[in-house]
């Protein structure tokens, strides 16, 4: 008696798009975006070339909608963490909650530290958890010039994460405190600072200063700029307080 065939279970529309963006998502994970193509995408799926474009147009629009769902994923996390009502526990919280979301979502972490500016918040915020997620991918580069492929080792991220959890927690209270204090000094940076600065970057990148400042409007690093120039001023507060004390 010949054996029952099985049929294969069809898809609903709904039911592809979603696995081809998990697959996406694992793809973008170990080679980022340059590197993956449609092919790959649709070999993986089991599916024609012509069905991931009729999903998301082409890879880039799979990308758009992985990164994307991330981001959402990851602000969903720091949002729920957010219980405490000091905004300096609310801080600390948000930037355990990165630390949680490194640990749990290896393949959407690696996604967004490759290519995608996700941390676009300013001051105190963006800088703690620009550090930990960067401090990562520090990591990744150290192994490619030393000739080591990081997407083809096993990375122990909850190692990683316990290692890195204590620097992110000591980054927060220093922040916290500096801010802290220049608040009660009532420090701020003026734009002549930010010129300075922006003239500098500029001199030292031998493009218009005029072109270095939007670049940095839009990537954010201008908030980042003031918040550092604040910062410092703090610092030598202390610092000179400290002369004059001794």
């Amino acid at each position: 008696m010949p054996a029952p065939k099985h049929s294969r279970v069809r898809m609903s529309s709904a039911q592809r798009r979603e696995q081809l963006i998990a697959i996406g998502r694992q793809l973008f994970a170990e080679r980022g975006l340059d590197a993956t193509s449609v092919e790959e995408v649709a070999a993986r799926a089991k599916v024609s070339k012509p069905v991931v474009y009729e999903h998301f147009g082409g890879k880039e629009g799979l990308y758009a909608v992985v990164v994307d769902r991330e981001v959402r994923s990851l602000l969903d996390r720091i949002t729920t963490a957010l219980t405490a009502g000091h905004p300096h526990e609310l801080l600390e919280q948000a930037a355990l909650a990165l630390l949680d979301y490194i640990e749990g979502e290896t393949d959407g972490f690696r996604v967004l530290v490759r290519e995608s500016p996700v941390m676009s918040a300013s001051g105190n915020f963006s800088s703690v958890l620009n550090d930990i997620a960067h401090q990562v991918e520090h990591t990744r580069e150290r192994l490619r010039r030393q000739g080591v492929d990081p997407d083809g080792i096993q990375w122990d991220y909850t190692k990683i994460v316990g290692e890195l959890r204590p620097v992110a927690e000591k980054a927060v209270r220093r922040a916290l405190l500096l801010e802290a204090i220049a608040d009660k000094e009532a420090l701020a940076t003026n734009e002549e600072d930010v010129d300075a600065e922006v003239e500098r970057f500029a001199k030292a990148s031998q493009r218009p200063a005029p072109a270095v400042r939007r670049m940095m409007e839009k990537s954010g690093d201008l908030d980042a700029l003031r918040h550092g120039l604040r910062e410092r001023k703090t610092l030598d507060l202390l610092i000179e307080h400290t002369r004059v004390t001794t």
